[in-house]
């Protein structure tokens, strides 16, 4: 038996009776996550990339054709055949109009394994090529990461470097967990996952005396033994932390001290609060109205909070919303209301369980990464801003203080990732989708992104390949070997561009004279020069796996700044917590200043009228974003084959809904088929369709077909979040839900395209 590494955890792999390989868990995990059991499933079934395959019209008549996209069947040819097409292509592109018109699309959860890993391979490749126009950010945290970086001086490490589960325990009384602590999030881990144990953590947490408080419309997003579920109507998370501030300061409990000492701008921010600079003073009614919740039990948590050691938490989504730089400003400036940031126990944190990661131990550990050389286009977009760059070359844009242009785009190259997943509003990513003169991908299953674009590669999945998993904040590194010969004629990604790079004549570039194996061996040997307690490249490949060791110390986030605000200043202007950054007030952006605000959302349940539901497009339990979706645990959880959308009793009764009915959820932007599951854990006004059912539309190629299938981001709005982080809003939707009445269409969203013969 061997091991194999994936994003949702480690499993042995054995070659079954019939040579498919059989899955069972790690035995270090405490807590096995099942996605993993439907990947063999999935990786032979009909919806696999089997052959090269190039759509009808774009071989016939080329960019010509584009409008055929996601509609047209494909062409399968010779490997040789299609590798010659996609390299010409990339050498007139290059020729015509520069490496600026190449978009090298991709994203990270493409696979655990650290040198097959799709988005650093398109990126080295591009790299040798003259560049391309990249991505900053993720849908994940775009928002959060920029104006963090801003009020905390802090980019990924805001994320990483949290107060450890460890240190908490037994020294943070209050837990007010912003957006929760969805255990279904922690099944799943950048890079891999050994040992699922954020679950336990929360629950050592509560049965040692912590009091958990979930601020969430979902009671789900916080299970644990000692929690209060405070069912806040979405988007008024900001109104809620500045009238808790407020009512600290009001009874004069807020910490002078701390303020003075550690923050920029308490004095204007302070104002804003107590509403001195604006003549609306945020208190617990003005809150009570905006979020529902009763002013009394506001003012009770906030002598709460000021009472004990409080960790004040914010989940990934809530920054997924319009304004959503506000919640995470808000939630900094509570936290420096209340003074605790840089205790054991106490302060701020951002993401628990949103991965399993986030609070896990930090083993320190250098990982092998594959160099992707030096980018030589300046050119970049926010990743959430790629149907705005298609759609207006040339067009105008601010993002973190910058004014900057949208390249022309006449190539879209892209492995790893599904757009037609994680982006927004998917009527309006079709007619994106059709600008650019070409789209390639490599992809190892037939999704409605391998289905929009003109030429397909198939690509190898994880099982059917070698190579190491290992993350920063897991505790193994793992010997990942092949479980199954690749599927038809599919191949790692690392052999399609080499091939590739060889007939542009960038080969040694490229691979560095080093075939697959060479590079494993490379870049492990690498990483034990940094981590020297690492055995040698032959014993860890026979062993199959590697414990790394465990810090000494637990983590306090900001602990070292708190000890010495001049020596471990933070890398803000001013060195220390921004609570007004003169920085991004100069920006002059309305929907952005210099402080933390509430502002009200384009679209929530305070101006619903025609649209009265606020739609949560969440993480499922059964996949990965929509890693899967066909395997067999994904599959099993729809309801008449379709997503299901989870709502509470009274919005059900109000719409004659009954569990098991399908129904079309809809608003001016589109509308999608979903199976209902009547839900008392939802708040009133609120309605959950998980992301990641695979885009179904009942009449492919037309822009505004329905979807048969319950993609959420038929209806979700793709607008950024604000001018300074220009992140993704899905979390911002207002849709309707009426019982389907018709002849259910039928889900074909795992079919294969139609093959043709060439004209």
């Amino acid at each position: 038996m061997t091991l194999t590494s994936t994003h949702w955890g480690v499993y042995r792999t054995r070659t079954g009776a019939d040579g498919v390989p059989v899955l069972t868990p790690f035995e270090r995990d405490r807590r096995p996550s099942p996605i993993g059991l439907g990947m063999v499933e999935a990786a032979i079934g009909p919806a696999r990339v089997r052959r090269p395959a190039i759509r009808k019209g774009w071989l016939k008549r080329g960019p010509a054709s584009r409008e055929g996209r996601g509609a047209e069947p494909f062409v399968e040819l010779p490997w040789d055949e299609a590798l010659d097409i996609v390299a010409n292509i990339l050498r007139e592109t290059i020729s015509k109009h520069g490496n600026s018109a190449i978009y090298g699309g991709s994203y990270g959860w493409s696979s655990a394994g650290r040198f097959h890993h799709a988005q650093g391979q398109i990126h080295r490749f591009l790299n040798t090529l003259g560049g391309y126009v990249a991505h900053r950010g993720s849908y994940s945290f775009g928002a959060g990461r920029v104006i963090l970086s801003r009020v905390l001086g802090i980019e990924e490490g805001v994320f990483r470097d949290v107060s450890g589960w460890e240190g908490l325990d037994g020294t943070c009384r209050l837990f007010v967990a912003f957006g929760g602590l969805p255990a279904k999030n922690a099944q799943v881990n950048s890079g891999g996952v050994g040992d699922h144990d954020a679950a336990d953590w929360i629950e050592r947490l509560a049965r040692n005396g912590t009091k958990f408080v979930n601020m969430s419309p979902l009671r789900g997003d916080l299970s644990a033994a000692n929690v209060e579920w405070l069912p806040l109507r979405p988007g008024s998370d900001a109104a809620i932390m500045l009238a808790l501030a407020y009512e600290i300061v009001a009874v004069g409990k807020h910490d002078r001290d701390f303020l003075a000492r550690y923050c920029e701008g308490a004095d204007r921010y302070l104002a804003y609060v107590t509403g001195q600079s604006d003549g609306v003073p945020k208190t617990t009614e003005w809150a009570s109205t905006l979020s529902g919740l009763p002013a009394t039990r506001i003012r009770a948590l906030a002598a709460e909070m000021v009472s004990t050691r409080t960790m004040v938490t914010l989940s990934w989504s809530l920054q997924r919303a319009h304004h959503g730089e506000q919640p995470y400003w808000a939630a900094v400036g509570l936290a420096s209301v209340l003074g605790q940031i840089g205790l054991p126990g106490g302060g701020i944190g951002f993401g628990y369980a949103a991965i399993n990661g986030i609070g896990h131990r930090l083993t320190g550990f250098k990982g092998p990464t594959l160099p992707q050389g030096k980018n030589a286009v300046a050119d970049f977009i926010p990743v959430a801003r790629i149907a705005d760059m298609l759609l207006k070359p040339g067009g105008a844009y601010d993002y973190n203080g910058e004014h900057r242009r949208y390249p022309d785009i006449k190539l879209v190259y892209w492995a790893g990732g599904n757009a037609f997943h994680h982006h927004q509003d998917i009527n309006r990513l079709i007619d994106a989708w059709r600008r650019p003169e070409t789209t390639i991908v490599h992809e190892q299953f037939w999704t409605a992104h391998a289905r929009h674009c003109d030429i397909v590669l198939p690509a190898t999945v994880p099982l059917e390949r070698d190579d190491i998993g290992g993350a920063s904040d897991d505790s193994y590194l793992i010997a990942m070997k092949r479980a199954m010969r690749p599927v038809g004629e599919a191949r790692d990604d690392y052999a399609i561009f080499a091939d590739l790079a060889a007939r542009l004549g960038v080969a040694d570039a490229y691979t560095e004279g080093r075939d697959a194996a060479q590079w494993l061996r490379h870049l492990y040997d690498q990483a034990r020069s940094a981590n020297p307690e690492l055995p040698g490249f032959d014993q860890f490949w026979a062993q199959d796996f590697v414990e790394l060791p465990a810090p000494k110390s637990k983590r306090v986030f900001l602990g070292e700044f708190r000890a010495d605000p001049v020596a471990a200043k933070l890398g803000t202007p001013s060195g220390k917590i921004e609570l007004f950054s003169e920085t991004v007030a100069s920006f002059g952006y309305d929907d952005c200043p210099g402080h933390p605000v509430w502002r009200e959302p384009d679209e929530w349940l305070g101006n619903a009228t025609r649209f009265p539901l606020h739609l949560i497009s969440n993480q499922p339990v059964t996949r990965l974003h929509s890693q899967y979706d066909p395997g067999g645990v994904s599959r099993a959880s729809k309801i008449a084959g379709r997503e299901p959308i989870a709502i509470s009793p009274k919005d059900a009764a109000a719409r004659g809904l009954a569990n098991g009915d399908v129904v079309r959820v809809h608003n001016l932007r589109g509308a999608f088929l979903a199976g209902v599951r009547i839900d008392d854990g939802v708040r009133d006004g609120v309605v959950v369709v998980a992301t990641g059912a695979w885009f179904d539309p009942v009449e492919r190629g037309r822009i505004g077909s329905l979807d048969a299938h319950g993609n959420p981001n038929m209806v979700t709005a793709d607008r950024p979040t604000s001018k300074l982080g220009q992140g993704c809003a899905a979390q911002t939707a207002l849709v309707e839900v009426e019982k389907y009445e018709g002849a259910l269409p039928e889900v074909r969203a795992f079919d294969p395209p139609e093959f043709t013969a060439r004209d």
